[in-house]
């Protein structure tokens, strides 16, 4: 018989194996609001799935070097993952997919549940 925590970590990875690769807003997701003078309509708000990279990264992965460990408390805007920061450090094209126009919707996802494209 499988230990408790194998079979429920088997059940979380395949959970998260069974969601697509967009972003869609879910309990425990974090939304990055849009700063400045952008309209909503062309891009959506990106939304940051936490459940997701908790099921594969220790917090202090990210806490407290590239985030705060409070939601919202860190001014992440495009122009910073442009030149590395936050979400890029790992989103550089080697360990996770680059941050760039051509992922926009992985990250900005419309409260209906579509990109912003």
């Amino acid at each position: 018989m499988m230990p408790r925590l194998a079979l429920c970590t088997l059940m979380l990875v395949s959970v998260g194996l069974a969601f697509p690769s967009r972003a869609d807003k879910v309990l425990g997701d974090i939304t990055i609001p849009r700063k400045g003078g952008e309209s909503p309509n062309v891009t959506p708000e990106a939304v940051f799935p936490h459940w997701k990279h908790r099921l594969y990264f220790k917090c202090t992965a990210c806490h407290e070097g590239l985030f705060q460990m409070k939601a919202g408390a860190d001014n992440i805007t495009m122009d910073a993952l442009r030149n590395g920061k936050y979400c890029a450090v790992c989103h550089n094209g080697k360990t996770a997919f680059q941050v760039g126009f051509e992922y926009c919707d992985v990250c900005h996802v419309a409260p209906n549940g579509r990109s912003g494209k």
